[in-house]
């Protein structure tokens, strides 16, 4: 017993006080008075004031969540077929493919934002002198709002199916050989080897892989952050910039906590739909398989 008590303390001192403050926050006033805060008990009138006032908030759920079914719908399909081409590739061409595959998780986000700031550009882009040789554009990518959230999808997809390509990957060198040696007597093409042996075998790490990024995309910041600061209006504003902007641009404590408390509590019941989704759907994938 002794020994869980440093965990015990560390996981209270990192996750369970700084919940509780947020509460706390989330029904207070806070005011900052000769460089110190100060807080005033006001119940729940910073969760009205976000229910009936806080547009922009709601604009940023609603484009998180296309956003996270559009992402992670791409990123699942092609990481899974970049797995597929490393895995049958061999020797210098599947080095050279794992590398290539691999190189947009590595680089900083920041770097990230410039180069496809550059490459997005409206007037000096890369992309769009390319399209001007064949008689197309400029288009606005960053700066139409009936485009841009998918300019930021984009940008998304590229950066992070890299993840889900090293999970599928990983997923994919683990599966037993010896029943695709098997199942050779029994599928006729490359196709359906991948449809009833493959993805069936695969069903737990593609389950596993799609919860994970499901719920990491609800973070999503970075890309908006650089590329588009939530515009034009409201057409790329998600969840996290609104709290950022509320918390640092607008010092309304009270009501970035509301907004955050909010957001825990929609992310946590999504972890658990999602877990349990999960489980359910891998119980019967191995009953299926028994």
């Amino acid at each position: 017993m002794g020994s869980l008590l440093p965990a015990s303390l560390l996981l209270v001192a990192l996750s369970i006080y700084p919940v509780f403050n947020l509460v706390g926050l989330s029904l207070s006033d806070v005011e900052w008075i000769d460089g110190r805060a100060h807080s005033e008990f006001i119940g729940f009138a910073n969760f009205d004031q976000l229910f009936r006032h806080e547009t922009v908030y709601w604009a940023g759920v609603r484009n998180t969540i296309i956003f996270a079914i559009c992402a992670v719908t791409a990123q699942m399909i092609f990481g899974f077929s970049m797995a597929l081409a490393a895995r049958r590739a061999s020797g210098v061409t599947r080095a050279v493919l794992t590398a290539v595959f691999l190189l947009p998780i590595v680089m900083p986000p920041i770097v990230i934002g410039a180069m496809w700031r550059l490459l997005l550009g409206r007037d000096f882009g890369a992309v769009n002198t390319l399209l001007g040789y064949v008689g197309i554009g400029p288009i606005d990518f960053l700066g139409n709002p009936d485009i841009a959230l998918a300019s930021v999808i984009l940008v998304d997809i590229w950066h992070w199916t890299p993840f889900v390509f090293l999970l599928m990957l990983t997923g994919l060198e683990s599966l037993d050989q010896e029943v695709f040696e098997a199942a050779k007597f029994d599928v006729r093409s490359p196709w359906q080897e991948l449809r009833y042996v493959t993805i069936p075998l695969m069903v737990p790490t593609i389950l596993i892989t799609l919860g994970l990024r499901l719920v990491l995309s609800f973070k999503v910041f970075d890309e908006v952050y650089l590329l588009t600061g939530g515009g034009p209006g409201t057409s790329t504003e998600v969840i996290n910039f609104s709290i950022y902007r509320t918390f640092f641009a607008q010092d309304r404590l009270g009501v970035g906590s509301a907004m955050s408390l909010l957001t825990l509590v929609a992310v946590a019941v999504l972890i658990v739909v999602v877990n349990l989704w999960i489980r359910k759907r891998r119980s019967k994938s191995q009953e299926a398989t028994s």
